[in-house]
């Protein structure tokens, strides 16, 4: 008699080319348009709400400082989600990041003000801020290596733009979102209520995300890594003995994309619709219009990366960056809206430049057993340098030496960043050891 052989186990189909492009993407557009209104809102009305007694300019520099609190969380995120991202794989870490992230939105949203809770109410905003910073610390790292890890050698900067779009369009979500509020509500009603929506309306978007993301499977990089057993128990340590040195200057190549961004979306708001009197709703038009350049210029930046590489990409992006700061105080201050408009347009369009080569270059810096915890450590370190003092930095230099200060402020960091870049060689993808 024949023996018949059981049927071999049925692999799960690889996702197509699509289904990767849009995971990466969705999921740090949510997290971003999560973290994007936080922002947002301490522009407008956190100081107002969990910061009562104090004057306009305390209340805005208390904001201030709760938004940058998430940044110090950030690399905190990254090395908690980056350990089990080169441990156990990209699918379900970037899937727990995500959750953290909705959550914590949930949860501002909900949060009750000064008014009702006193002195709690700002101390439990902070460790929601806090969970945001964690959540979005684990997501970028992920989402850049579900694309970069399935694409071709010489597409990687291609792939890698997809999570770079993200930002761009969480960005003009959350704008729209606040613009639409602001036509719609009074300022009262607003300041009651209506700040609260876009955070509650976030847990829709987080479920869309899980789904998109579970359909996953693991990248053929870690997989092949898990297969050879050439992963780590505790990645961080040989992250931070061999590889310090990438992680420090990545952080600072970084710099520029955050202050550009920041400056121009949370400070220039502020100061713009406080300090110049431009109404809210006309400011959020403009940046609405502005963060469109930010998105078409992200495929181009990408694109040219790959044919001429990331390094003179990068260096010729934040060279521009150097001298746009000096526009800054002339533009703001013309008057014009149509000039106000061309800095904002320039300050995003320059973002996505030095953005959308970082979706490939920061993963290349690393080996595939650390490179969830190297890429996203690099990342987030890079938002603290960059971004999450950014807002209070340009806020202290407005207030006691004008807008000057804060354009040489902005060109100070795209120096930085600049000399990281070339300070750091250009590389291929690193080995999987």
């Amino acid at each position: 008699m024949t023996a018949v052989s059981p049927p071999a186990a049925v692999k799960p189909a690889a996702p197509s080319t699509a289904h990767i492009a849009f995971a990466s993407f969705i999921g740090t557009a949510i997290e971003f348009y999560d973290f994007y209104i936080y922002a947002m809102a301490a522009a407008l009305v956190i100081g107002q709400v969990f910061f009562p007694h104090s004057d306009p300019t305390a209340q805005a520099l208390n904001a201030f400082l709760t938004f940058g609190l998430a940044f110090i969380a950030r690399p905190l995120g990254a090395i908690l989600f980056g350990h089990f991202g080169d441990r156990i794989g990209r699918k379900a870490t970037l899937a727990a990041s995500l959750l953290v992230m909705g959550v914590s939105t949930l949860l501002i949203g909900l949060l009750p003000g000064y008014d009702s809770w006193g002195v709690w109410a700002p101390i439990a905003l902070c460790v929601l801020r806090f969970g945001q910073g964690l959540g979005l610390g684990g997501e970028w790292g992920g989402a850049a290596l579900l694309a970069t890890e399935h694409a071709p050698a010489d597409k990687r900067g291609w792939f890698g733009m997809f999570p770079q779009l993200g930002p761009s369009v969480g960005f003009l979500l959350a704008t729209l979102s606040f613009l639409a509020l602001a036509s719609l509500l009074s300022a009262a009603e607003f300041k009651q209520w209506g700040w609260r929506l876009p955070f509650l309306a976030s847990a829709l978007l987080v479920m869309v995300g899980l789904y998109v993301r579970f359909q996953l499977t693991e990248t053929p990089d870690f997989a092949a890594a898990l297969a050879s057993k050439q992963t780590h128990r505790a990645p961080l340590w040989p992250l931070l003995q061999q590889h310090w040195r990438r992680i420090v200057l990545g952080a600072l190549a970084m710099g520029v994309c955050y202050n550009l961004f920041y400056t121009a979306t949370v400070f220039c708001l502020s100061y713009g619709t406080n300090s110049l009197q431009i109404p809210r709703t006309d400011f959020l038009w403009m940046l609405s219009l502005a963060v469109l350049c930010m998105a078409l210029v992200t495929p181009l930046s990408a694109g040219l990366s790959d044919r001429f590489g990331r390094r003179p990409v990068l260096m010729l992006s934040s060279a521009a960056a150097v001298l746009l700061g000096f526009t800054l105080e002339p533009l703001m201050t013309s008057g014009s809206p149509a000039l106000v408009l061309l800095f904002l347009s320039l300050a995003l369009l320059l973002m996505g430049a030095t953005f959308a080569p970082m979706g490939a270059y920061l993963p290349e810096q690393f080996p595939v057993a650390v490179r969830y915890s190297g890429a996203g450590l690099a990342y987030n370190l890079g938002g603290i340098l960059g971004a999450s003092i950014a807002p209070f930095v340009s806020q202290l230099l407005a207030s006691y030496g004008g807008l000057a200060l804060v354009g040489a402020y902005m060109s100070g960091m795209a120096a930085i960043s600049g000399l990281a870049v070339y300070a750091m060689q250009e590389t291929a993808a690193a080995p999987a050891g």
